[in-house]
């Protein structure tokens, strides 16, 4: 009987302990409380640490206070000028009024796909309404916050507030940027034979340019070295006239000399001639003037 009183006791005091425990819940610091009672909504608890509650009869539900991330699907927008882009946008959020947002939306997975919603349908109306430069400038930053304006607007009655809106990417399709890069190749392309054909025509400019500049230096060269020969030819003529003035036999057999020199060159020369030639006078009479 003993035995059986102190398992009954043990039973008792854990079913207590429970109950005891039941009646507790802890809010921490990120979050904020719903107290329901019957599932109706009876106490908003945003003050962190430890609360009561009446165990089996009132329930509580957390609500994520911090900044919450919203990550939407990539999506094609057209702009006003008709030019296709593919825009990856997100947005940050939080939940004000966590009564409102249990009776609209109940959790945040619900919240989310609600969120996404609006998010794309304002990205797609808001982007949709700019041309393609004016999403891709400075306006890109006031795009952003009419898009956040108007996802308030709409969530007003969800007890959230839309904190920040951001485009991650805003790129062309992938066929559009095949396109333009093909065509940007054939306009660089362009530019590069234009360039070409201009350094030819330079090229070919100070080419003849040089080449003229040489045949006038050769030919001032060739006119100037023509009036030095016959400069130096008139000099010598006059000076051989002088010497020939000047001794007669002596001129006569230097003349002669040359005229060895020149007509029999080399070792093994044969000349075939007459004794008594005129030519080799100075060979019979190494004293033969001129006169004689």
């Amino acid at each position: 009987m003993n035995r059986v009183w102190t398992l009954i006791g043990g039973a008792a005091a854990f079913v207590a302990l429970l109950i005891v425990l039941s009646c507790f819940y802890e809010v921490r610091q990120t979050e904020q409380a719903l107290l329901l009672q019957f599932n109706a909504p009876r106490q908003i608890v945003t003050e962190p640490g430890l609360h009561t509650k009446i165990p089996w009869i009132q329930s509580v539900v957390f609500i994520d206070k911090r900044l919450l991330n919203l990550e939407a699907p990539s999506e094609e927008v057209i702009a006003q000028d008709k030019k296709r882009l593919v825009v990856d946008a997100f947005a940050r959020w939080r939940i004000l009024d966590p009564l409102r947002f249990y009776q609209s939306l109940y959790d945040t997975d619900t919240a989310q796909i609600r969120l996404t919603s609006i998010l794309s349908s304002n990205v797609r109306r808001v982007l949709g309404s700019q041309n393609f430069a004016a999403v891709l400038s400075a306006r890109r930053e006031e795009l952003m916050r009419e898009i956040r304006d108007n996802m308030n607007q709409e969530a007003k009655n969800f007890g959230i507030k839309v904190v920040d809106v951001r485009i991650r990417h805003a790129d062309l399709p992938a066929e559009n940027s095949q396109a333009i890069y093909n065509r940007m190749m054939q306009e660089r392309k362009r530019e590069a034979n234009e360039y070409r054909a201009e350094g030819s025509e330079i090229s070919q400019r100070i080419r003849a340019r040089a080449e003229r500049e040489v045949t006038v230096l050769v030919a001032e060269g060739t006119r100037e070295s023509s009036i030095l020969r016959g400069q130096g030819d008139a000099e010598k003529t006059k000076t051989l006239a002088e010497a020939f003035g000047q001794d007669p036999d002596f001129f006569a057999f230097y003349r002669s000399m040359q005229a060895y020199e020149q007509a029999l060159p080399g070792e093994n020369t044969t000349l075939i001639t007459s004794p008594n030639s005129d030519f080799f006078r100075y060979f019979s009479h190494p004293g033969a003037g001129g006169g004689k």
